[in-house]
């Protein structure tokens, strides 16, 4: 069943609008700006970063024949793999290894990286100038005609981003994967068509910015919520209200997938209509899915269906929670029950995500490195029943680690903790008898130990409940360590092929006839 005919044709009288609305400052700036007039016009890139969108955004401007500076406060050595990308690219202006006003001045427009925060001092000066201000997420939402997928939460997005992909996918549709999950699709805008499905993982950084358009998808999906990124955001409530634009500017012709059990997601305001998962599947209402024994049941406009779960190879109820959401948007899309089956069977966990990527002498090695908040390391520990010889600890994001610290006392037979809060951790072991644990100053240090405390029939476990920046470039960086490591110190089968290599693996759309 496609749902969302009769809104696509006001969707794009909106996407014609490529004028941010919101701040009137903005409003007015990009008002001057014409993606299609870029030529010879000085484009900043603030920050290039490591997660691709920077590299897409030059890319993308250097098609259009714009003078490209990029900008960031990391060195040439720091951004290797990003600088390498970018070698085709002519005549980059590269101010890497600090950051002035001096290369801002002189802009005629200037992309923000997601991860610049919003109180950086020279946001604050460029907010007081004249020169136009957009971001690489921002001007692939202003040129796609596509109808868009977007998905949002505290944890588990990225996992539901690409089951989504991969549903649609295996029906046949031409469809794309972008944004938070390491793609992105700027450079390829130009190829995205009326009829294709563009999934979107979108972080709150990204939102707070997409706001300035009142962005609107026409499927909106929110795994859940819990506090995080307080570092950046400054409070719950902006994290929140960050969020909660997904859902801000959608009307009664879009729809929004909403977490049941989630209080907080569950009330968000919005105009969408709404199908929720995590219901009880006994008397499932209208316009709900949830699980019923190894199956996915889904009622909506009355249609009541089941997809079997059987060849679903995901660990843990967090993930058969990700399978309801990205069920229910791919039904809503109008993918049938046979292709749903058939994706969720063919679906292989995205590396860094409980990722098996190494056996020996009994022990299986598993990388759940995108684990950077406390409650999706917690849903690692409980998907195992095996014991469980944990990694955790990393950079601290002022959130609190309380439950964390309890979780792993109930089941880690030992952890190896990491990092700015390894010695938080540890303080806040609150049993008369705490697991045995190590305050690591390394992390080869943290995985010989892991591997000694380790016995046959343990799974020693990467979740780190922590953002990576202390001792690592990007959470992909620490899992890719954590691979490489753990062979090196054994003679350990490789389990996964892309055990240490970079995401995403595949294309980002598929074109099947």
């Amino acid at each position: 069943m496609l749902l969302l005919d009769a809104a696509r044709a006001e969707r794009q009288r909106s996407m014609e609008v490529l004028i941010p609305r919101g701040n009137p400052r903005v409003n007015e700036s990009l008002a001057t700006i014409d993606v299609e007039q870029l030529r010879g016009k000085r484009a900043v890139v603030m920050g290039l970063g490591s997660f691709g969108g920077g590299v897409g955004v030059v890319r993308f401007l250097a098609s259009r024949g714009a003078a490209i500076r990029v900008s960031d406060p990391r060195t040439d050595e720091q951004l290797a793999d990003s600088v390498a990308e970018l070698a085709e690219v002519p005549e980059i202006d590269w101010r890497l290894g600090g950051q002035d006003w001096s290369h801002f001045k002189d802009a005629d427009l200037v992309v923000i990286n997601p991860a610049v925060r919003p109180d950086h001092p020279l946001l604050s000066r460029l907010a007081g100038s004249r020169i136009p201000l957009t971001t690489e997420m921002n001007l692939f939402w202003q040129l796609n005609r596509g109808r868009v997928i977007a998905v949002t939460g505290s944890n588990g997005k990225s996992t539901t981003t690409a089951l989504i992909h991969a549903l649609l996918e295996a029906s046949g549709r031409r469809c794309w994967l972008g944004g938070n999950i390491g793609r992105s699709l700027l450079p390829v805008v130009d190829q995205i068509k009326p009829d294709d499905w563009v999934v979107l993982e979108l972080s709150s950084f990204q939102l707070e910015r997409l706001s300035w358009l009142e962005a609107r998808p026409d499927i909106a999906v929110v795994t859940n919520f819990s506090p995080n990124h307080l570092d950046w955001h400054g409070t719950l409530d902006a994290y929140a209200t960050a969020k909660k634009s997904i859902l801000r500017w959608q009307t009664e012709t879009d729809w929004a997938v909403l977490n049941a059990t989630d209080t907080n997601v569950s009330s968000w305001p919005g105009s969408g209509r709404r199908v929720f998962f995590n219901c009880c599947t006994q008397q499932l209402p209208a316009d709900a899915a949830g699980l019923a024994g190894n199956s996915i049941g889904v009622n909506i406009d009355g249609h009541r269906q089941s997809v079997p779960l059987d060849g679903f190879r995901l660990r843990g109820r967090h993930n058969r929670e990700n399978a309801q959401a990205a069920v229910a948007a791919a039904l809503i899309a109008g993918v049938d029950e046979a292709s749903i089956e058939r994706g969720l069977s063919q679906f292989e966990p995205l590396p860094h995500r409980l990722q098996l990527v190494a056996e020996w002498e009994g022990r299986s090695f598993y990388n759940d490195s995108i684990a950077t908040t406390p409650e999706s390391a917690i849903a690692a520990l409980d998907a195992f029943d095996e014991p469980i010889v944990l990694l955790a600890g990393g950079y601290d994001k002022q959130v609190d680690l309380s439950e964390f610290a309890a979780a792993i006392g109930r089941r880690a037979r030992a952890v190896a903790l990491l990092g700015t809060t390894g010695p938080r951790l540890a303080s806040q072991f609150n049993s008369q008898t705490p697991p045995p644990h190590l305050v690591a100053t390394s992390f080869r240090e943290a995985i010989g130990w892991t591997i000694e405390q380790s016995a046959p029939g343990d799974v020693v476990l990467l979740s780190p409940g922590c953002a990576s920046y202390d001792w690592f470039q990007s959470f992909e960086d620490r899992g890719r360590q954590f691979a490489v490591i753990t062979r090196e110190l054994t003679d350990a089968t490789t389990v996964s092929q892309d055990a240490d290599s970079d995401w995403p693996p595949v294309s980002p759309h598929c074109r099947r006839p």
